[in-house]
Formats: structure tokens, sequence, C-alpha cells
């Protein structure tokens, strides 16, 4: 049995969806991995995973399959590091602070407080990109490949406007090169790909100051009546 912690919500009643797929990255193993999510996936609820050869279900007391991983493949580059500078400008014109779909979510709400979720508040840069300096509230430690999947999930969200349309994570495929270590100061991107009707890709990324690149992930959002 597993469970979603209430902690790690993305809208207040579900499950951060960079969270949940790192939690099914996990079981597929390292490498670069597919999470696609059929529903909402449930707080507090006892779960149980499924094997089929390479596929992982993670499924519903009644069988209801919240979601699914493969090993995955990249078909895009990764989002190029920002400048700190560029970062810190972008951070300042973060959009969720004047209008936010989903103020207590784990990785982005600005209702969060430090150390009960990562406030992890990446801005436009102008060029459909997304950016911000990034430093992990201590109290989280080295940041496992859920935690850290969870920091590479809402900076490719933002890189719309949020106030005329809202998201849900559909698919994610991402990879932890490194995890991050505990309070490491950050650079966190994100870009947009391109939209086909309700579906809008991104890709986000997680470096180092340094510009050593620590995690990326292509995106497939799905936009939902507010």
């Amino acid at each position: 049995m597993v469970t979603v912690p209430r902690q790690f919500n993305g809208p207040e009643h579900s499950g951060n969806g960079g969270y949940v797929s790192g939690m099914l990255a996990v079981e597929v193993g390292a490498g670069c991995v597919t999470a696609t999510l059929r529903q909402p996936p449930p707080l507090d609820t006892p779960l149980t995973w499924e094997h089929d050869g390479n596929e992982v279900r993670l499924v519903t007391a009644g069988g209801g399959v919240i979601g699914e991983a493969t090993p995955g493949t990249f078909t895009r580059d990764p989002v190029p590091c920002p400048t700190v500078d560029e970062a810190e400008a972008a951070a300042a014109r973060f959009q969720g602070h004047e209008v936010h779909p989903y103020p207590r979510c784990f990785t982005c709400g600005t209702d969060r407080t430090e150390g009960d979720g990562f406030r992890l508040f990446a801005g436009p840069t102008g060029d459909g990109r997304t950016a911000t300096p990034w430093t992990p509230d201590p109290s989280f430690g080295d940041l496992d490949v859920p935690l850290t999947w969870a920091a590479l999930d809402c900076p490719g969200a933002w890189t719309i406007d949020l106030s005329e349309r809202v998201l849900l994570l559909g698919r994610m495929t991402g990879e932890v090169l490194r995890p991050p270590a505990a309070h490491e100061p950050l650079l966190s991107t994100g870009r947009f790909d391109g939209e086909d009707g309700r579906k809008v890709y991104a890709s986000t990324a997680l470096y180092t100051r340094e510009g050593e690149l620590l995690g990326r992930a292509e995106q497939t959002w799905i936009a939902v009546t507010a």
C-alpha cells in the first residue's frame, strides 16, 4: 500500500502531478521515465502498485488507474540554463502573486509557508520561458526523486497565462541526473513548446547556480474549466 500525503497536493483536493509522477518514476527505476496521469490522485488514500513488465500502474482499491509509467525518451532539447540575473528578474514577475488557480499547490502555491511547500515562483522571462532562483528549505533535506519531479512540475504550466486557462498535468517525461542536495542554491526554468487544442506542451529543467543540469522534464498539460 502507498498513499499520497496531503502535504503534496496540487489542486486543493488532489495530488501534485509532478510528485505523483515522480512516485511512479521510482517504481519504474533509473533513467528517463514517462508518467501519465489518468485521474486526479486522491490524498491520504490507500493505493496499490501494479507491475506488468516495464509498465507500472498506481491503482485505487476499486481498480481505477490513477497513473501509469514506462521507460521514456526525450524528444526535445533541454531548456537552457538562465543566468541568475535573468532568473531574479523573472521571479519578480511571477503571475501567481496576482492570480493563482491553485494557491495551496505544494510546488508553486503562494499560500504555502517555508518548509511546508516549495514556494517555487517561476516568472516569465519574456521569450516563452519561465525562471526563478530557488533554494529548497533545509527541512526537506536532500531531495528524493518525487520531490525533484515536483520541483520540475509547475514552471512548465506558468509558461502560459493561467488567468485565462487552468491546466492540469497529463503526462510528464522526466529524469533526475543528480538529486539536489539539502539547501542547495538552484535555478529553475520552463519553456513553452506549443499547443494543440486543449493540450499545452512545455519543458522544464533544474540547474545548479554553476549551470550543472540536475533534472529535466517534458510535459503535456490539459486545459480544464476553472
